[in-house]
């Protein structure tokens, strides 16, 4: 499966922005898909997951009740809704799915297809 993450920009403190991850090849109803983000000079962490059925779901500890993961199959795609962005979120944010696991939706190891990166960059 071929993913092509999107909707990334610049946004002021406090705005929103929804990335969009879709995908071509396979349809990503069938698979799980996380959103990580690597920020310059860090390593890439775990943003949000959302299992294949969407009965699963992961948020990191920094954007619960900030960010919100969603599926639109008929589209092929997954979003991801970040409401009150802070600097902090400022990171290439990347997609990735996989068959599904009983793994843990937070372990990028256990992602096998990724997406090439989004940028959103968060003005103080």
């Amino acid at each position: 499966v071929q993913l092509q993450a999107s909707g990334g920009g610049l946004v002021q403190a406090g705005g929103s922005l929804r990335l969009s991850c879709a995908a071509s090849g396979r349809r990503l109803s069938s698979y799980d898909v996380g959103w990580f983000r690597q920020a310059p000079g860090k390593e890439r962490e775990p943003v949000s997951g959302i299992s294949w059925s969407g009965g699963r779901l992961y948020y990191a500890d920094s954007v619960k009740g900030r960010f919100t993961i969603s599926r639109a199959n008929l589209k092929n795609t997954v979003y991801l809704q970040m409401n009150s962005l802070k600097p902090e979120d400022t990171a290439v944010y990347y997609c990735a799915a996989r068959s599904s696991t009983v793994a843990s939706l937070s372990t990028p190891d256990a992602y096998d297809y990724w997406g090439q990166g989004t940028l959103v960059t968060v003005s103080s």
